[in-house]
C-alpha cells in the first residue's frame, strides 16, 4: 500500500468538482493499431499492465496504459500534439483511475496557455522554451518532457504551471536480450519531485523506465533488474558528494545545553538539561546548572528547544540512495523497511552502513506474496508452500531481520511459514491474506500486524474478508467499521489477545487520511504544514484527493470510517498494545502519525514513544538506540519548540546527529528539494 509523492500522480487522481470534464469509460478508449510500439508494465512479481503508443495519420501521438496495481485500476489514453518546432502543442487525457476521472487537457499557441485537470485549472503567457508538466497521464508525457529537455539549452526547462527541471547523465548500459544487444543511457530528471526520476533510452528514443514499478519493451523485461541496478549505482555516486558537504564528522564534543530532552525511557520530558556527545556516542546527562562542559565543543543553545532520540519510521520502503536527506531533514534516524526490491536493497543498505551515501539505519524485512493480479510489485512471489518456506530461509540467509507476508498467499501457508521463520529468528508480519481473519493470523504465528485496516477487518462481514486483497482492504473498514463497538465483548476478547500474544501494530493512520478524507483539489491535513516548501509539481500532486466514493460509500462515509481507525488505535493503547509509529509514504507524514495517536488518546510522550524506544526494543536495538541515556549512540533531534505541548513540533528540525555525523536541518532539506522549514 504505497502511496509515495513518486507515484502520486500515477495512483491517484480524482475529478476536479464541477469543472471536470466528462469523463469516457475504458470502452471508448483509443484502440491501438496492431503496429503500436508496446512496454510490459512489471515489477518483480510479474506483470500489471501494458503501455502502447503509436503515431496517426494526422500526426498526433497516441498512447494507451492500463494498469493493475494490487486492485488499483488506471485505463487511459492520451494524445500529444507538437509544433512545427517540436514543442508541446496539446495534450488530452482520457479515461479512469482508482480515484475517478484521469480527464486533462492542454493547448498553448501564440504565446499563450491553457490546461484543465482533475485538480486545478489556469491559462497565462508561455515563455518560449517552457514546457506543460502534466497531472497524470500516461508514461509518454514523461518521455515527452525528456524529448525537450534533450533539445533544450543545457538541458533545462521552465515547467507550465510551475517550477523547473533539469536532466542530467546518469549512466549507460549494455544489455542483451534474444541475441540482440543495445547500448542503453541513462538520464535522470530533477526538479519534478523530491528525488531524480531515473529514464532509460536507447540513443534519442524512450527504451524503458525501472523502478518499483519498470516500464520495458516487450521482449526486454528480462533486463529490468540490471536497468535497476545500473541506475541504483549511478545514484549512489551522484549521493556519495553529499556526505563531505552536508554531513561531516563531528570530530570535537558536540552539547545540547539548557535544552528540554525527552526520557523515553520514563515516558517523561526533562526540562533544563544539558547533553554532551563525544565520539558518537552521548557521554554526559544531566541537569544544565551542574553540567560540565569540554573546551572546544560545538555548543547548541537550548533554550526554548527540545532534544529527542532519533525517530523511527516503522513503515518507510526506502525509495533510492537519495532518500536519506528527506528522511533525516524529518529527524528520522531509523526505518523498518517492510519490502523493498531485493535486488538492490541489499546494496544500499550496505553502502549507508559504510558510509559511502547518507541514510538512515535500516531494519529489513523481506517482503513474500503469492502470485495474480494484486501480488506486490516488490515481493518475492510464490507458487507453493514450498516455494514459501523456502523464501522464509532466503530472507534469513540474507540477512533479512523478518518476513512480511501479503494478501495474495494462500492461507494455509502461513503457519508453516511462521513456524520456520520463528527456527530461524525472524518477525512475522505484514497484510492478512484473502480470506483469513487476524486473529487466525495472530494465532498461525504473526508477531504483527501491519496497517490498521487490518486490525478491523476481524469484524467485517465475511464478503469483504473474501475481497480483502483488492480495494475491499479499504472500502470495507470505511463502510462497516463505524458500525463495530469497540467495547463489545468481542472485540474486547480479541484485542485483548493481541496484547496477551504480545502483537504489535504498524497503524499508518497517515496513510488512510489522504485516501479517506480530501476532496479533489484539497491538500490532506498530513502534507498542509509542507505547503510552500515542495517542488511546484509535489505540492499539485498532493491535490489529488482521496478513494473515489462509490455508491455504497461515501466520501462522508470514509471520512467517519477513519475517525473508527482512529478510534481502534486508541482503543489498542488503552488495552496495552504495542504500537509502532510507521508512515508507509516518504517520512513527511511520520508527526502527522504521532498528531493522529494523540487525537486518539495517548499523551504526547506515549506518542513519541512509538517512534522511538519502542521500535528500537521491537527491533533489537534497544540497547544502542530509542533514547537519551549516557552510552547510547548519538542519534539525537534538535527541534525549536516543545512537543510535550504540541507533538506538532517535531517538525520543526534544526539539526540531527546520527552515525557521528552532525547536520542541519536546513541543510538536510535543501539537499531534499525542500524550500523551507514546515509551517508551525
Amino acid at each position: 500500500m504505497k502511496f509515495a509523492l513518486a507515484s502520486l500522480t500515477a495512483l491517484v487522481l480524482t475529478v476536479l468538482g464541477g469543472a471536470a470534464l466528462a469523463q469516457t469509460p475504458a470502452a471508448e478508449l483509443a484502440q491501438p493499431p496492431q503496429n503500436a510500439q508496446t512496454w510490459s508494465i512489471i515489477s518483480g512479481s510479474g506483470q500489471h499492465g501494458r503501455s502502447l503508443r503509436w503515431t496517426d495519420a494526422q500526426g498526433v501521438r497516441w498512447s494507451r496504459e492500463g494498469i493493475l496495481l494490487r486492485g488499483f485500476v488506471t485505463e487511459i489514453d492520451q494524445q500529444l500534439r507538437f509544433a512545427p518546432d517540436g514543442a508541446l502543442a496539446g495534450q488530452i487525457v482520457r479515461g479512469v483511475t482508482p480515484s475517478g476521472d484521469a480527464g486533462e487537457q492542454f493547448s498553448a499557441s501564440a504565446g499563450r496557455y491553457e490546461f484543465r485537470s482533475p485538480v486545478d485549472r489556469a491559462e497565462g503567457e508561455a515563455a518560449a522554451g517552457s514546457h506543460y508538466a502534466s497531472f497524470g497521464g500516461s508514461i509518454d508525457s514523461t518521455v515527452a518532457l525528456v524529448d525537450a529537455l534533450l533539445a533544450a539549452p543545457q538541458r533545462t526547462l521552465n515547467l507550465l504551471p510551475s517550477g523547473r527541471a533539469r536532466l542530467e547523465d546518469l549512466a549507460t548500459l549494455q544489455v542483451s536480450s534474444g541475441g540482440e544487444t543495445k547500448t542503453l543511457t541513462a538520464y535522470a530528471i530533477i526538479g519534478i519531485g523530491l528525488s531524480p526520476f531515473p529514464i532509460w533510452y536507447e540513443g534519442d528514443r524512450f527504451f524503458a523506465s525501472a523502478g518499483f514499478l519498470s516500464w520495458m519493451p516487450v521482449g526486454w523485461e528480462s533486463v529490468a533488474a540490471e536497468l535497476n541496478r545500473a541506475q541504483d549505482a549511478a545514484l549512489a555516486t551522484r549521493s556519495a558528494s553529499l556526505i563531505g558537504r552536508i554531513a561531516p564528522r563531528a570530530t570535537l564534543p558536540v552539547v545540547f545545553q539548557n535544552v528540554r530532552i525527552y526520557d523515553a525511557e520514563n515516558l517523561a520530558f526533562r526540562d533544563a538539561m544539558t547533553v554532551v556527545v563525544q565520539d558518537g556516542r552521548i557521554s554526559a546527562v544531566s541537569p544544565a546548572a551542574s553540567a560540565s562542559i569540554p573546551a572546544q565543543a560545538i555548543v547548541y543553545q537550548g533554550q526554548g528547544r527540545t532534544l529527542v532520540p532519533g525517530l523511527w519510521d516503522n513503515h518507510q520502503h526506502y525509495g533510492n540512495d537519495d532518500s536519506g536527506p528527506l528522511l533525516l531533514s524529518q529527524g528520522i534516524t531509523s526505518v523498518r523497511d517492510p519490502g523493498n526490491n531485493p535486488e538492490t536493497a541489499p546494496a544500499r543498505q550496505s553502502r549507508i552502513e559504510a558510509g559511502e551515501i547518507l541514510g538512515t539505519r535500516i531494519v529489513p524485512s523481506m517482503l513474500i506474496d503469492g502470485v495474480g493480479p494484486n501480488a506486490a510489485q516488490t515481493a518475492v512471489p510464490v507458487r507453493n508452500r514450498e516455494e514459501a518456506i523456502a523464501a522464509v530461509r532466503r530472507a534469513r540467509a540474507e540477512n533479512y531481520f523478518g518476513v512480511k507476508l501479503y494478501g495474495s498467499l494462500d492461507p494455509a501457508w502461513v503457519a508453516p511459514m511462521a513456524r520456520e521463520a520463528r527456527r530461524l529468528g525472524l518477525r512475522v508480519h505484514g497484510h492478512i491474506p484473502r480470506g483469513m481473519r487476524p486473529l487466525a493470523a495472530v494465532r498461525a504465528g504473526y508477531n504483527e500486524i501491519t496497517h490498521i485496516n487490518w486490525v478491523m477487518m476481524q469484524a467485517m462481514p465475511e464478503s469483504v474478508i473474501q475481497q480483502s486483497n483488492g480495494l475491499q482492504r479499504f472500502y470495507g473498514p470505511a463502510q462497516f467499521g463505524p458500525g463495530v463497538n469497540l467495547v463489545s465483548p468481542s472485540v474486547r476478547a480479541y484485542l485483548s489477545e493481541l496484547q496477551r500474544r504480545s502483537i504489535a501494530v504498524d497503524p499508518t493512520l497517515s496513510t488512510f487520511e489522504p485516501l479517506y478524507v480530501p476532496e479533489a483539489g484539497e491538500v490532506p491535513a498530513t502534507y498542509a504544514p509542507f505547503i510552500g516548501t515542495l517542488p511546484p509539481q509535489v505540492e499539485r500532486g498532493l491535490k489529488a484527493g482521496g478513494l473515489l466514493a462509490t455508491p455504497e460509500v461515501s466520501r462522508e462515509q470514509m471520512r467517519t470510517g477513519f475517525r473508527s481507525l482512529v478510534a481502534l488505535v486508541g482503543e489498542l493503547h488503552r488495552r496495552g498494545v504495542t504500537i509502532v509509529a510507521g508512515t508507509d509514504g516518504t517520512g513527511l507524514e511520520l508527526v502527522r502519525e504521532l498528531e493522529l495517536y494523540v487525537e486518539a488518546g495517548m499523551t504526547p510522550a506515549q506518542a513519541l514513544a512509538t517512534a522511538t524506544i519502542v521500535p528500537a526494543r521491537q527491533f533489537g536495538v534497544g540497547a544502542e538506540s530509542g533514547a537519551i541515556a549516557v552510552g547510547r549512540l548519538a542519534e539525537l533531534v534538535l527541534v525549536e519548540g516543545d512537543p510535550s505541548r504540541n507533538i506538532g513540533a517535531l517538525r520543526n528540525v534544526l539539526a540531527v546527529m546520527r552515525d557521528g555525523r552532525l547536520m542541519q536541518g536546513s541543510d538536510l532539506r535543501a539537499a531534499a528539494g525542500i524550500s523551507g522549514p514546515a509551517r508551525r
